[in-house]
C-alpha cells in the first residue's frame, strides 16, 4: 500500500498483542523520523560558551551541519569535584539554550553599517578632500553639518557601507581628535573582561596605544561593593558557588539565587539535604523564597538597619554575656578591634577621630620605616606596640607584613587586648551620628537625637608633640555604636532586645517591618552555627542591596554580622557577593595585553561614573546636596559646594582619575616645555600653580574639554546600563529626548564652586560613537557607524567566572556570518588604517599622563593624616602625592598596527606583577617566541606575534599565574618577600602545568593558586575568599593589615559613616514636580523604582530572542503590587506609564501579590525595540528602564590617596546607584505606537 493510504488506515491497523492485551505490535511506516533525524544530525561538536555577563560561564557543546550552527546543549565534563561535593554539571540556563537563534535571525547585523547623512557627507567630502582627516575635518568643523547627523541619532536611516570604507571614517576621526584636541578625548567603553577576555581587549589595546581612554564598568554597572576595598583592600573576592555546599546556615540576602545564578543554583538545594539551614532575605516574594526555610521581607533599602540589630545580638550574646572563645579569638586576630583610635574633643563631648599610628608616640615605637602608616594596640600586658601586618610594614621594607601575632618592633609574640574597659583612665561621652530620623517621607524613621552620647573606656596617652589624648579600641568603639550597655549607665544603650533605640530589634522593627523575633532567633541561630562549626555560616548577596546609594551600609552591616562570627576566610562561611562576572582569573597575564603595557606605560583609565556624570551633564540636574549628606558633627563649612566640586577636588588631589585629563591637548604641553627649557613634568605643574593650565573637569562645557569619539563593544550602554539614559541623548549624542525637569540654573539650586557654570549645557558633544554587536541593539540605533561582530560561536576566546575555578573557552565552530568579523580583527584593522591615515599629522609624539594615586603601591602611603588640598594652598603640589602622578609617554603613531599585533619589550625589561608584587618574564616571552612566531621586521622586529585571537590568548595564558605553574611559583615567591613567610608551598605542586588554549578547547581546566586571589585552588578545599589571610597569615591590603571596621579617613568620619550607621535611602526630588503635571485624567502615585535582574534576557541579550519573548510576555512589563494597582486603576496587562523628572517610559503592568506595597520593579534592561507603544508625556517612544534615572555621586567614594582607600581601575571610585529613585505610575489612556498606520488604541479608564 502507499504511503498516504497506511496513514489513512492508522487507526485500523492490527496487530499481535501481548501483556494481555495491554501492548500491541504493529507494522507501520517511519518515514517520519527522518525528519527528526535530519533536524539533529550534525557534522561535528565543538567547545564554546556565551560571552556574556551572567557568571554563569557554562560550557557548551555547539552543534554544527553543512558549516551552520543548528543547536547546542550542554557540556558535562567538567573536572570532577572532591568525593565528597556535587559535581559542577549540569550548567546552563534556558537562556544560553536559544543563543543560536540570534546567528541566522533578522537581528543578526551582517554588514558594517553608516548613517545616510554621514555617509553622504563624508563622500562628498573625499571628493573635495584627498587627505581623509581633512575631510572629516570638513565635515566635523561645520557646526550645521555636525548637527544635521547628530539629530538624526535614534532615528533609524542606516546604509550598508563597506570596511574599507568605515575603517577609513573611523581612523581619520581618531587621528583628528588626537591631534586637535588630544587622545584622552578618544574613550571606549565595554564591560566585565572575563566573559571574553580577548575581546575586550582588542579594543582597550587599540585605544591604549593612541592614548584614549578606557572607561571603567564595575563601578559604572554598581556591582561593585564598595564596602569591599573598604574592608579588605579588596575590589571582590568570593566563593565559588560549590563552596555553598561546605555551608551549614545560608542567608540568601537581596540574591535571587534560581533566577540569576541559575546553573549554581543546584549547590544551593542540594545543600539543604544535608541539613543547611537556608533563609531569604527580599521585600518581594522572589522565587529564591521558595527554596528557603524562612522569608524575611524588610522594607526594600532598610537592609542595613535589620543587620544592625542582628549585629546587636551577635555581639550580645556572643561576646558579651557568653563569649565564644572562638569569635574573640577571630577578631583578636583578624580585625582592626583592638587598634587604638584617638578622640577629639567636641564641645561637651567627644568624637571618634583617626585611628592612632606609631609617629604619634614618642620615639614612634621604635618604628623608622612608615611610622604614620603603622597602627598600635595595648598588649596583654598593657604595653603599647605596633603589631606586624599593618600597611606600613607592606612598602620600604620585608619581612613583616604578615598576620603573625607580633610587636613589630622587638618581634616579640604578643597577643593584644580587645578592650580597655577595666582597665581605663577615664569614662569619656563619645558621640555618634545618628540618621535613622531623617530621610524620605516614603520610609519610616525612628525619631532620636542626630548625635548620640555613649560612654567609652579611655586611656590618656602623652604624645610626641607634647599634648595628650585620650584613646579607645574599635571594639569599645563597635559596642558603643550597637548600643550595647556594659555597666557604665549609658542611656542610650538598651537594657533589653525590646528598646526603641538605635539598632535594637525593637528598633529594627519600626525601620523595616520585619517582627523583632524573627530578628533575634536568625542573629542567634546564625551565630551559634558559626561558633560550633568555626565559620561555616554564609551571606549570599547581590544586587538588592548593593544598587542603593548607600549600598556601602548595607554591605558593612552584612560583613560585620560575618566578622563578628569568624566566617570569613573559612570554607563554607563568609561574604558570597555575586553581581557581575567580575572574576576575570588570569588577570595578571591579561593586563598588558589589553591596555598595551608590554609598549608603554600608564594606560590612561577612567572611571564611568564621574564620566557620565560630567559629561552627560547630569550634575545640571543635581538635587542633593553634600550638606545633607554630612554628619551632624562635622564641620560643614569646609564641604561646600555641589557634588560634582567634590569630585574636581578628588581628580585635583590625585583620589580619582579625569578624562579628559586636562584643559589643553596633552600632545602640546611636551612642546611648549621644550620652548620654556622644563621638563614636560616640571612645567605641567608649574602651569597648573599658576592656573594656566586647569583641570578639565572644571570647564566640563567650553567645547574642548568633553569626549569627542566613544566606541562601544561587548556593551549595550544606551540600552541596558546607561543610567540618566534621557540625558545620554540629549547632551552627548544631540538628539530628541525626554527630561521633564529644569537645571540648577532655573530651578535655583546649588551651583557648583570647582566648575564652570553655563547657562546653556553642550548638546551632542560626541562627534562619533561607533558601536560592535552582533545584533541591532538600543545603543546601534543611536551610533553613527554600526560594525557587525562576530557571535560567541564564531570566534575564539576565553571565558572565566567567580562561580566556578575554570578556565575554558570561546571557538568559532563556524566562520563568521555573512560580512562580521572577530572583535580581535575588527580592531586590527582600525589600527591597521590608523597607521596609515596618521602619517603627515601624527608621528612619534610625547604625551603627558595624569595618574591618581594608585592602591596596591607605595604611592597609597601618600596622604596620611588630615585631607590637604594645594590648590586652596594647605600644601604644595607635589605629583604622586598631593596630586596625581604626572608621567610621559612616548607614543609612535605611525606603529600602531605594528605595536598591536606583537608583544612589546617591555615585559623584559620591566616584568610584570599585579596587587603590589612584581616578577621577572624573561621565560615566559622565550615560551611565546616559539609559540606565537616572531615579527620579522619592522618596528617590532624580533618580538612574539599577536597576529591571531589565539595568539593573543596564549599571551594571557603564558604569563598569568593562574595558568602558568612556573609563574605561580614565582608570583608566590615575590609575595613571600614581603611577608617573610613561605608561600610557594600553594603552588610547587602545579609548577610543571602549563594551560593552553587548545588544552581548554579540550576540557575545561581549573586554574592554578596565586597570590593575586585571597583563596585556594586545591583538591582538599573549595575556593573561598581570605582562605589565605586567615590560614597563611597573608594581611589584608588595609591600613590596619586586618579586616577594618573602623574607617578613619577624615571624609569618612565627616560623613558619618566611619563606622557601621543606618541611612535611609536619599530622596532625589524627582516626582513632586511632575505629578499632576501633565494629567490623562487617570489616578497618579509615587513609588519606589527598583530594577532586579530578569528571568528571560542576561542583562539586554536574549530579551529580544524570539524564544524568550514566546515564554515570557514579549516586551517591556513593570510589577507592581495589588493595593497600589487598585488605588490607580490598573489591571494586569493594563499599559501603564512611568515617569519623573528624568523621564517616562511604557511597559505593560503585571499585578502581583508578590510585590509589596510602595515600589514597583521593572526587571533591567527591556529596550525599547520591542512592542513599545508612545509615551504620553514625552510624545516619544517609550523610553527604557533608564529613562527615569540619574546618576547621584557619593563623595566618600572619591576619597584616595590613603592605604585601602586609594584608586585602581574598578577597584574603588563613584557607583551608578539607582534604587533610590521614585516614579509616578499611572495608567495609560491612549496607546499611539507612532508609526502611522492607524492602529493606535484608547485604553479604557479607571473603573
Amino acid at each position: 500500500m502507499s504511503k498516504f493510504l497506511d496513514r489513512f488506515r492508522y487507526f485500523k491497523q492490527k496487530g499481535e498483542t501481548f501483556a494481555d492485551g495491554h501492548g500491541q505490535l504493529l507494522e507501520t511506516n517511519r518515514d517520519w523520523e527522518d525528519g527528526y533525524r535530519q533536524r539533529w544530525q550534525h557534522d561535528k561538536i565543538v567547545r564554546s560558551t556565551h560571552g556574556v555577563n551572567c557568571t554563569g560561564s557554562c560550557s557548551w557543546k555547539i552543534y554544527v551541519k553543512n558549516g551552520l550552527v543548528t543547536w547546542e546543549t550542554q557540556q558535562t565534563d567538567y573536572p570532577r569535584t572532591r568525593p565528597d561535593m556535587p559535581n559542577h554539571e549540569p550548567r546552563g540556563c534556558p537562556r544560553g539554550a536559544s543563543y543560536s537563534w540570534y546567528l541566522y535571525s533578522a537581528n543578526r547585523l551582517k554588514y558594517p553599517l553608516m548613517r545616510k547623512r554621514l555617509m553622504k557627507m563624508w563622500r562628498e567630502a573625499k571628493k573635495l578632500h584627498r587627505d581623509p582627516v581633512e575631510a572629516w575635518a570638513s565635515i566635523i568643523e561645520d557646526a550645521d553639518k555636525a548637527k544635521s547627523f547628530k539629530q538624526a541619532r535614534g532615528r533609524g536611516g542606516f546604509v550598508r557601507s563597506s570596511w574599507q570604507e568605515v575603517n577609513e571614517l573611523i581612523a581619520a576621526s581618531n587621528v583628528y581628535t588626537v591631534k586637535t584636541y588630544g587622545p584622552d578625548r578618544v574613550a571606549g567603553f565595554s564591560p566585565i573582561p572575563a566573559m571574553s577576555m580577548v575581546s575586550y581587549a582588542s579594543g582597550a589595546r587599540y585605544l591604549s596605544l593612541i592614548g584614549g581612554t578606557c572607561l571603567s564598568f564595575y563601578d559604572w554597572y554598581c556591582d561593585l561593593p564598595p564596602a569591599s576595598p573598604q574592608t579588605w583592600g579588596e575590589q571582590t573576592d568570593v566563593p565559588e558557588s560549590a563552596d555553598w555546599y561546605n555551608s551549614s546556615y545560608i542567608i540568601a540576602w537581596g540574591s535571587n539565587v534560581p533566577q540569576t545564578r541559575t546553573p549554581d543554583a543546584h549547590f544551593f538545594t542540594e545543600v539543604r539535604y544535608k541539613g543547611t539551614k537556608t533563609v531569604a532575605v527580599t521585600p518581594d516574594y522572589a522565587e529564591i523564597a521558595k527554596l528557603c526555610d524562612l522569608w524575611l521581607a524588610p522594607k526594600q533599602g532598610t537592609d542595613a538597619a535589620m543587620a544592625l540589630a542582628m549585629g546587636h545580638v551577635m555581639l550580645r550574646e556572643f561576646h558579651l554575656d557568653n563569649p565564644r572563645q572562638y569569635f574573640t579569638d577571630y577578631v583578636r586576630r583578624y580585625t582592626d578591634m583592638p587598634m587604638l583610635v584617638m578622640l577629639e574633643e567636641r564641645d561637651g563631648y567627644y568624637a571618634a577621630g583617626r585611628m592612632l599610628r606609631a609617629a604619634d608616640l614618642v620615639d614612634s615605637l621604635g618604628q623608622e620605616n612608615n611610622p604614620e602608616w603603622k597602627t598600635v594596640a595595648i598588649n596583654s600586658n598593657g604595653e603599647m606596640v605596633a603589631p606586624n601586618g599593618s600597611i606600613g610594614f607592606r612598602w620600604g621594607e620585608k619581612g613583616k607584613w604578615n598576620l603573625e601575632q607580633r610587636d613589630g618592633t622587638t618581634g616579640a609574640e604578643t597577643e593584644l587586648q580587645l578592650s580597655l574597659l577595666g582597665s581605663q583612665d577615664e569614662i569619656a561621652d563619645v558621640g555618634f551620628p545618628y540618621f535613622g530620623g531623617e530621610g524620605s517621607e516614603y520610609f519610616n524613621h525612628v525619631a532620636l537625637d542626630n548625635v548620640l552620647l555613649h560612654k567609652l573606656s579611655a586611656k590618656r596617652l602623652q604624645l610626641a608633640d607634647g599634648s595628650s589624648a585620650l584613646v579607645t579600641t574599635v571594639y569599645d568603639l563597635t559596642m558603643a555604636n550597637y548600643g550595647l550597655e556594659r555597666g557604665l549607665n549609658d542611656e542610650n544603650c538598651a537594657a533589653s532586645y525590646d528598646d526603641t533605640k538605635a539598632y535594637t530589634p525593637a528598633w529594627a522593627e519600626q525601620i523595616t517591618g520585619v517582627p523583632r523575633a524573627q530578628i533575634i532567633r536568625i542573629a542567634r541561630e546564625f551565630a551559634d552555627n558559626a561558633d560550633k562549626t568555626h565559620g561555616r555560616s554564609m551571606i549570599i548577596v547581590g544586587a538588592g542591596l548593593n544598587h542603593w546609594y548607600h549600598l556601602d551600609m548595607n554591605y558593612r552591616g552584612l560583613i560585620n554580622m560575618l566578622v563578628f562570627c569568624g566566617c570569613v576566610g573559612q570554607s563554607g562561611g563568609g561574604w558570597a557577593h555575586y553581581v557581575g562576572q567580575e572574576k576575570l582569573r588570569p588577570q595578571t597575564g591579561w593586563q598588558p595585553l589589553a591596555f598595551a603595557l608590554d609598549w608603554q606605560r600608564p594606560a590612561r583609565h577612567m572611571n564611568s561614573t564621574s564620566y557620565f556624570y560630567n559629561h552627560s551633564s547630569q550634575w545640571r540636574y543635581e538635587t542633593v546636596t553634600a550638606e545633607e549628606l554630612l554628619s551632624p558633627m562635622a564641620d560643614k563649612s569646609r564641604y561646600s559646594g555641589h557634588l560634582i566640586d567634590f569630585n574636581v577636588r578628588a581628580e585635583r588631589m590625585g583620589w580619582l582619575p579625569s578624562a579628559p585629563q586636562l584643559g589643553t591637548n596633552p600632545l602640546y604641553i611636551a612642546r611648549e616645555a621644550e620652548k620654556a627649557g622644563m621638563t614636560p613634568v616640571d612645567y605641567t605643574v608649574k602651569s597648573l600653580k599658576e592656573g594656566s593650565i586647569r583641570f578639565a573637569a572644571e570647564q566640563p562645557e567650553n567645547g574642548k574639554n568633553h569626549p569627542r569619539n566613544l566606541f562601544i563593544w561587548r556593551s549595550n550602554l544606551l540600552g541596558s546600563s546607561g543610567k540618566g539614559h534621557e540625558y545620554m541623548l540629549k547632551y552627548l549624542l544631540g538628539t530628541e529626548h525626554g527630561i521633564q525637569g529644569l537645571d540648577l540654573g532655573k530651578q535655583g539650586g546649588v551651583k557648583p564652586e570647582e566648575v564652570e557654570w553655563r547657562d546653556n549645557g553642550l548638546d551632542g558633544k560626541l562627534d562619533l560613537v561607533v558601536t560592535l554587536d552582533f545584533r541591532l541593539s538600543s545603543t546601534c540605533l543611536y551610533s553613527d557607524i554600526v560594525l557587525p561582530t562576530a557571535t560567541w560561536y564564531e570566534k575564539d576566546d576565553m571565558n572565566t567566572s567567580d562561580m566556578h575555578p575554570f578556565i575554558h573557552p570561546l571557538s568559532a565552530a563556524v566562520d563568521p556570518a555573512w560580512e562580521s568579523k572577530s572583535d580581535w580583527e575588527i580592531y586590527k584593522g582600525i589600527a591597521k588604517k590608523f597607521s596609515e591615515v596618521c602619517v603627515g599629522h601624527l608621528g612619534k609624539e610625547t604625551d603627558v599622563v595624569t595618574l591618581p594615586i594608585q592602591h596596591d603601591s607605595a604611592a597609597e602611603l601618600a596622604q596620611p593624616l588630615d585631607v590637604k588640598d594645594w590648590k586652596k594652598g594647605e600644601c604644595d603640589l607635589i605629583p604622586g602625592k598631593t596630586a596625581p602622578h604626572i608621567m610621559t609617554v612616548e607614543r609612535d603613531y605611525p606603529a600602531t598596527y605594528e605595536r598591536f599585533t606583537s608583544i612589546g619589550p617591555l615585559m623584559e625589561k620591566i616584568g610584570n606583577g599585579g596587587k603590589g608584587i612584581a616578577w621577572n618574564t624573561q621565560s615566559e616571552m622565550d615560551l611565546l617566541r616559539k609559540l606565537n612566531y616572531t615579527k620579522a621586521d619592522g618596528p617590532a622586529k624580533g618580538q612574539p606575534m599577536l597576529n591571531t585571537a589565539i595568539d593573543a590568548a596564549e599571551m594571557i595564558l603564558t604569563l598569568a599565574p593562574e595558568t602558568n605553574g612556573q609563574v605561580a611559583v614565582k608570583a608566590w615567591a615575590a609575595l613571600s618577600e614581603f611577608t617573610g613567610r613561605d608561600h610557594t608551598h600553594l603552588a610547587t605542586n602545579k609548577e610543571e602545568e602549563k594551560i593552553r588554549f587548545r588544552d581548554i578547547q579540550a576540557q575545561p581546566r581549573k586554574i592554578i593558586s596565586s597570590p593575586t586571589w585571597s583563596g585556594l585552588e586545591d583538591e582538599h578545599v573549595s575556593y573561598n575568599a581570605g582562605y589565605t589571610n586567615v590560614h597563611e597569615l597573608i594581611p589584608w591590603r588595609t591600613l590596619s593589615g586586618r579586616q577594618q571596621l573602623y574607617q578613619d579617613h577624615q571624609w569618612m568620619r565627616d560623613f558619618g559613616e566611619s563606622l557601621l550607621v543606618y541611612r535611609p535611602p536619599i530622596d532625589t526630588r524627582s516626582v513632586k514636580a511632575v505629578m499632576g503635571r501633565k494629567s490623562n485624567g487617570n489616578p497618579e502615585k509615587a513609588l519606589n523604582f527598583l530594577t532586579p535582574h530578569q528571568k528571560w534576557g542576561i542583562h539586554s541579550t536574549y530579551s529580544d530572542n524570539l524564544l524568550m519573548l514566546t515564554l515570557s510576555r514579549g516586551g517591556p512589563i513593570v510589577w507592581m503590587s495589588e493595593t497600589d494597582a487598585k488605588d490607580l486603576g490598573i489591571e494586569d496587562n493594563d499599559w501603564i506609564e512611568v515617569f519623573n523628572s528624568n523621564g517616562a517610559l511604557t511597559a505593560r503592568a503585571v499585578v502581583s501579590q508578590r510585590v509589596p506595597t510602595g515600589m514597583t520593579m521593572m526587571y533591567h534592561a527591556q529596550e525599547r525595540i520591542v512592542n513599545l507603544p508612545g509615551s504620553e508625556i514625552t510624545q516619544q517612544r517609550g523610553g527604557i528602564h533608564n529613562s527615569v534615572t540619574r546618576i547621584t555621586p557619593k563623595p566618600t567614594h572619591m576619597i584616595g590617596g590613603y592605604a585601602q582607600l586609594a584608586y585602581g581601575f574598578n577597584y574603588y571610585g563613584t557607583v551608578g546607584s539607582n534604587r533610590d529613585e521614585f516614579v509616578v505610575v499611572r495608567k495609560m489612556k491612549n496607546i499611539n505606537w507612532l508609526d502611522g498606520e492607524g492602529n493606535d488604541q484608547v485604553q479604557e479608564s479607571v473603573k
